[in-house]
């Protein structure tokens, strides 16, 4: 089993919302594209080579947002980059909204 060491990175993005269609449920998200979306698909392809990789390409994260930090992944988008997907327990910690702009330090 191999060791990795913690790679850190911050990116700033807008929050969205998906509803569930069947179960009316809905989830919020941050995607993670650019520079730093392309640095979490680095990382992906190589444990993917090394058979470490998570379900469904996921990546195991420590997200912070402001003072709140939690663990989560990340998952790779189908149209681009990442989205991490936002607690609502931090979204009412750091007093957040559908379209703000929010910015994450990732270390993963």
């Amino acid at each position: 089993m191999s060791e990795f060491a913690a790679e850190r990175l911050t990116h700033t993005g807008r929050l969205w919302r998906w509803s569930g269609a069947g179960n009316g449920g809905s989830w919020h998200f941050l995607t993670i594209d650019g520079a730093a979306g392309e640095a979490l698909s680095g990382t992906a392809l190589m444990r993917r080579m090394e058979g470490t990789i998570g379900g469904f390409g996921s990546l195991k994260v420590t997200a912070r947002i402001g003072e709140s930090s939690f663990k989560t992944s990340v998952f790779p988008s189908k149209d681009e980059g990442w989205v991490l997907p936002v607690k609502a327990s931090v979204r009412k910690a750091e007093g957040l909204a559908e379209g703000d702009a929010v910015e994450v330090l990732l270390e993963y």
